[in-house]
C-alpha cells in the first residue's frame, strides 16, 4: 500500500512524492531546466506500486528558492551524489529531461567513480546525446529579450508567464544557472555504462533528433532501447498518459535473451507501437 506525501530525504534535495515502506525500486527523476521537483509530483500514479519515486529538488527553486543556484555539472552532480547515497540501499533507476537526461548520466558516472555501483537502468529524454556538441549559441547570459525568444522556441513555459515580468524575474536567477549548467559542459569520454539505457523524445522536437537520441547507443555496453513520441521538446507533458505508461514498462523486468543467450544491443520503438 502507497501513501502519497512529500518527504525529504538526503538534506533538502530530495521529494519523496509517494512513500513506500519497503520499495523494490526508486526512480530518481532529475528536471528540465528551470524545472523543480514538483514536475514529477503525478507520477508515482502512472508507475508500479512498489516503486518509489524520488523528485530531485537543485538549489534555487521551489522550497531552495533563496539557495543560489549552481552552474556547472560538476557542482551540480558532485553534491547530488553525495546527498543521494542513503537512497540507494535499494535498485534505483535515474531518469532526466533534457538538463536532468545529462545530470542523470554524469551522475551515474560519478556512482561509480565513487564505488557505489551503477543503476539498474538511466533512463533520458528530450536530450541528444552527451558527446554531440550543442547546434544552438549560448544564452545564459544573453539580453532578456533574447533568452525570452529560445523559452518561446523551447515551449514548456506558458505565453502569459513570458509576459509578465512580474512572474519571470524571480525565476531568472535558476533559469540562466541552468542553461550554464547546459551550455558550459564538456563531455570527456569514458567507458560505456554497464547498466541498459532507455531514450525517449518528442517526433518533432528539434533539440533532439533521432539521430541524436540513437547516439545514446554508444554509452552503454549492453542495451539501449530508443522510444520516440508526437510532439515537441516537452512531449513529456503534453501526453503523459501515453508517455508515463511505457516509463514505467521499462522499470527493472529481465531483458528477453536471443537464441544464442545473449541480450541484444539495441532496439528501437514507437511509443504507440512499442
Amino acid at each position: 500500500m502507497t501513501r502519497t506525501r512529500t518527504l525529504p530525504e538526503a538534506g533538502s534535495w530530495t521529494v519523496r512524492w509517494n512513500h513506500v515502506p519497503s520499495p523494490r525500486l526508486r526512480l530518481l527523476c532529475l528536471p528540465h531546466a528551470g524545472g523543480g521537483a514538483a514536475v514529477y509530483r503525478a507520477w508515482p500514479r502512472h508507475m508500479p506500486p512498489d516503486v518509489e519515486v524520488v523528485a530531485i529538488r537543485l538549489p534555487g527553486r521551489e522550497s531552495r528558492f533563496r539557495e543560489p543556484a549552481l552552474t556547472r555539472v560538476g557542482h551540480v552532480v558532485g553534491a547530488l551524489v553525495q546527498e543521494i547515497a542513503p537512497l540507494l540501499d535499494r535498485p534505483h533507476v535515474w531518469f532526466g529531461h533534457s538538463m536532468g537526461a545529462l545530470l542523470a548520466f554524469e551522475a551515474c558516472r560519478e556512482l561509480r567513480r565513487r564505488g557505489l555501483g551503477e543503476p539498474a537502468r538511466l533512463m533520458v529524454s528530450g536530450r541528444p546525446a552527451p558527446d554531440i556538441p550543442s547546434r544552438r549559441p549560448p544564452i545564459h547570459d544573453a539580453p532578456l529579450p533574447d533568452l525570452l525568444t529560445r523559452l518561446r522556441e523551447l515551449g514548456g513555459t506558458p505565453p502569459e508567464f513570458l509576459e509578465d515580468p512580474d512572474v519571470m524575474s524571480p525565476l531568472l536567477p535558476a533559469l540562466r544557472a541552468d542553461f550554464a549548467v547546459v551550455e558550459t559542459y564538456r563531455y570527456r569520454p569514458g567507458p560505456p555504462l554497464d547498466c541498459p539505457i532507455s531514450v525517449f523524445g518528442g517526433a518533432a522536437d528539434l533539440e533532439a533528433t533521432l539521430d541524436e537520441l540513437r547516439a545514446w547507443r554508444t554509452h552503454t555496453s549492453v542495451r539501449c532501447i530508443v522510444r520516440t513520441f508526437e510532439g515537441g521538446h516537452f512531449y513529456l507533458h503534453d501526453t503523459p498518459q501515453e508517455v508515463l505508461p511505457e516509463i514505467g514498462r521499462d522499470l527493472p523486468v529481465p531483458w528477453p535473451v536471443n537464441e544464442a543467450g545473449a541480450v541484444p544491443a539495441n532496439d528501437e520503438r514507437s511509443g504507440r507501437n512499442p
